[in-house]
C-alpha cells in the first residue's frame, strides 16, 4: 500500500509520523515538482526512495513553502535541481541558516545531533516576490506571497486544475499554530487574503487535509489572539487569554514584544 494519498488529480500528499509533516508531490508530462524536503538529509533519502516507488519521472522542482528547518533541511539531497522558494526564504537560509543548526543542537535530543550536523544549508535556487507559474508540461502550478504571517516568507502552493492547494505552515491541523518565527497582528489578514482563491482541497504543512471553512474557523482563532495581544499591551510580564492553552499564547506574546522591541530599535 503506497504511504501516497491522492489528494487530487496526479496530486499527492505524504503524511510522515516525525512532526505529522506533509511532503506534497505534483506530477505532470516533464517531471514531478515536491513540496518542502523534511527535516534532514536521511528523512530527505527516506523521502527519495519512497517517490522512487510512487513514480519514474525525474524530479524537476523543489519547492519551499517557507524557510523553518523541518520544512528545508533536505533540500542538499535533491542536487541540481531548482528549487523555488520566495526571496526572503533564500535571505534568511543564506544569513541565518548555520545559526538555526547550532540553534537546534542546544534543544534537540543528543541522539539526533549527527544528523543535524549532517545537515548543509541549501536555500532556493529560483525566488520570487509575489507570484511565479511552473510549467510541467501539461500543467501549472502557482505560486504566490500574500504577506507576513507564520514567518515573513510563507507561500501559497496551488495546482489549479486538480483544485489543490498547498498552504505550508500558514494553516495548521491537529496543533494550534507556531508562533515563534511569526508576525501575530500581521497573519489574519493574510489568511484573508490567501481565501479568496482556495482550491477545494487544501494541504496544510502538517496534520490532515482540510477546506476553506476551517481556513475560516483558524482565521478567527488568529484574529482573537492578535486582539487579545494588541488590547493586552506590551508591559505586563503575563501572556493574554486567548483561543490556545497558555504556552501557545505565551509564545505568540513574547513573539509581539520581541517585535515592538525591533520597531523601536529601528525608530519606526
Amino acid at each position: 500500500m503506497s504511504p501516497f494519498d491522492e489528494v487530487g488529480d496526479r496530486v499527492f500528499r505524504r503524511r510522515y509520523a516525525s512532526l505529522d509533516l506533509n511532503i506534497g508531490v505534483i506530477m505532470g508530462e516533464a517531471g514531478i515538482a515536491i513540496v518542502d524536503t523534511r527535516a534532514s538529509h536521511r528523512q530527505a533519502d527516506e523521502l527519495r526512495a519512497e517517490l522512487a516507488q510512487l513514480t519514474t519521472s525525474p524530479i524537476v522542482a523543489v519547492i519551499n513553502t517557507h524557510y523553518h528547518w523541518d520544512h528545508v533541511w533536505g533540500n542538499a539531497r535533491f542536487p541540481a535541481v531548482p528549487i523555488w522558494g520566495h526571496v526572503r526564504c533564500k535571505e534568511f537560509l543564506e544569513s541565518d541558516g548555520n545559526q538555526m543548526i547550532d540553534d537546534a543542537l542546544g534543544w534537540m535530543p543528543k541522539e539526533h545531533h549527527d544528523e543535524i550536523r549532517a545537515v548543509v544549508t541549501t536555500p532556493p535556487t529560483h525566488v520570487f516576490e509575489a507570484v511565479a507559474r511552473l510549467d510541467l508540461g501539461d500543467r501549472e502550478i502557482w505560486l504566490s506571497y500574500h504577506g507576513r504571517a507564520h514567518t515573513d516568507s510563507d507561500i501559497v502552493i496551488r495546482v489549479p486544475d486538480a483544485e489543490v492547494t498547498f498552504l505550508g505552515d500558514l494553516i495548521e491541523e491537529g496543533a494550534p499554530p507556531q508562533f515563534g518565527s511569526s508576525f501575530p497582528l500581521d497573519w489574519p489578514p493574510t489568511i484573508q487574503a490567501i481565501e479568496r482563491n482556495l482550491a477545494r482541497t487544501i494541504v496544510p504543512g502538517h496534520g490532515d487535509v482540510v477546506d476553506a471553512a476551517f481556513v475560516a474557523a483558524q482565521r478567527e482563532e488568529l484574529a482573537a489572539v492578535a486582539a487579545a495581544l494588541a488590547g493586552h499591551g506590551a508591559a505586563r510580564d503575563e501572556a493574554p487569554a486567548g483561543p490556545y492553552p497558555e504556552r501557545f499564547m505565551r509564545q505568540a506574546f513574547n513573539r509581539y514584544r520581541e517585535l515592538l522591541r525591533l520597531q523601536m530599535e529601528r525608530g519606526l
